[in-house]
């Protein structure tokens, strides 16, 4: 992290000090923001500082005129909470020679502080996207210095990340000191080890699949700025492997977080960027799964109805060699509901929910996460049609399911369907949903 990053402790006075901004002055813009809404507000000098300091937190009417002042979208507020959805950091690191141990390393010291957390701006992301679809790796990954690493040390990294990633998923919402730990043995090994460039290349591969799933993690939690720097340093990693496919598997969990927090056109323009250097067929398909769901968000039916062709189309040529382990997973299924999901997006209401229909059903049963968040499309897709009460039972079963794993992000779900209920608590099924949201 940047040094004033390190002197700078909370996101407000990081956004305020990046526009020259006194903290009277910020307590003078907010008041001017609630005057051209007709209110009033009493923030001064003393309640920004308490802000920064984290001795009070602003209320909800307050944010809003921070994000007026901010020019950030309510949906960002919302999305994120307080303070992460303040306006980030503008500048990623430059991919290079170096650069992979650099965005590590500050991934992991933000894991530690969390009131250091700053997220990027979706500028920074898309020009990093754009820094990744035109450089090449730099130079080998030979280091001459420090202890030996060799081969067996990195099998043993390998087999230890495979076996966190073959827990059972109720066992996995436990998993993020566990791989806070592992990233940094990594880490530390590849800043201060010696080793050939073949071993070299296992360990940036490593680093950057097990930031990926650290991200991931971070994510499903509602730790949206951590994960998006787990996802900056896994780039970097990769890129320093010359992995090009599991660049462009990163690149698109950055674009889904994007979408998730409302920023669809963002999430399009990484993808575009991921899908140029993206290599097998498996992959590509996915990635063009999520540009879809981008295109629908964004309302736009042609370049989401192009995008599910593609994706469909490179999944079924995917013959012959596995696909990478990112994305090794990847099934009709996912094309199913996932075209389901664009189609609700779109307003085709009847194809979209017999889509997500066919495709839970298919559903492997070890991908209990996955089965909660579908059949919380299934429940929208419910309530698009009218029937409330099958639309309960199955947010119940979706949330009693997200709560049993610990999925915070599919909760999170099923509570933004809850104004769907609003009056209806005559419908069989509703008074006991809503219990359970209470009690989640």
């Amino acid at each position: 992290m940047a040094s004033v990053d390190k002197q700078i402790r909370h996101p407000l006075a990081y956004a305020r000090l990046l526009r020259c901004w006194t903290q009277p002055g910020l307590a003078r813009r907010i008041r001017q923001a609630a005057a051209r809404r007709g209110l009033r507000s009493g923030v001064d000098r003393q309640r920004v500082w308490k802000w920064e300091t984290g001795r009070a937190l602003p209320d909800e009417e307050s944010q809003l005129l921070l994000a007026d002042v901010f020019a950030v979208s309510p949906d960002a507020v919302r999305a994120l909470g307080w303070p992460y959805w303040l306006p980030g950091r503008d500048a990623v690191l430059e991919l290079g020679p170096d650069s992979a141990v650099h965005a590590l390393r500050e991934a992991l010291s933000q894991l530690i502080d969390r009131r250091s957390f700053v997220a990027f701006t979706p500028a920074a992301l898309t020009g990093l996207a754009l820094q990744w679809a035109e450089r090449d790796p730099h130079s080998p990954l030979t280091q001459l210095r420090g202890d030996h690493v060799d081969a067996g040390i990195v099998e043993g990294l390998e087999r230890h990340g495979a076996w966190l990633n073959s827990l059972p998923t109720e066992q996995r919402q436990h998993l993020g000191p566990l791989l806070t730990g592992h990233l940094d043995t990594i880490t530390g090994l590849i800043d201060q080890g010696r080793y050939t460039a073949a071993v070299g290349k296992r360990l940036h591969t490593l680093a950057a699949t097990t930031a990926q799933t650290a991200a991931w993690h971070r994510f499903d939690h509602g730790r949206h700025a951590a994960a998006s720097h787990l996802w900056h340093g896994a780039l970097h990693s990769a890129h320093a492997a010359g992995d090009h496919d599991l660049g462009a598997g990163i690149l698109s969990d950055l674009a889904y977080q994007q979408t998730w927090l409302h920023d669809p056109r963002t999430a399009v323009q990484i993808l575009e960027h991921a899908i140029a250097r993206a290599e097998h067929p498996t992959a590509q398909s996915l990635l063009q799964l999520r540009k879809a769901r981008a295109h629908a968000a964004l309302g736009e039916e042609l370049a989401c109805t192009r995008a599910l062709g593609a994706a469909e189309k490179f999944f079924d040529s995917a013959t012959g060699t596995p696909p990478p382990t990112w994305c090794s997973w990847h099934a009709t299924t996912d094309i199913a509901v996932d075209t389901g999901r664009c189609l609700l997006d779109l307003g085709h209401h009847r194809r979209a929910r017999q889509l997500i229909d066919e495709g839970t059903s298919m559903l492997p049963e070890a991908r209990l996460k996955t089965r909660a968040v579908f059949l919380t499309y299934e429940a929208e897709s419910l309530i698009a049609s009218g029937s409330i009460d099958q639309a309960a039972a199955t947010a119940h079963q979706a949330l009693t399911m997200a709560r049993r794993i610990g999925a915070p992000r599919c909760i999170s779900l099923i509570q933004d369907l809850m104004p769907s209920f609003t009056g209806k608590r005559t419908v069989e099924g509703v008074p006991e949903l809503l219990e359970l949201v209470r009690a989640s």
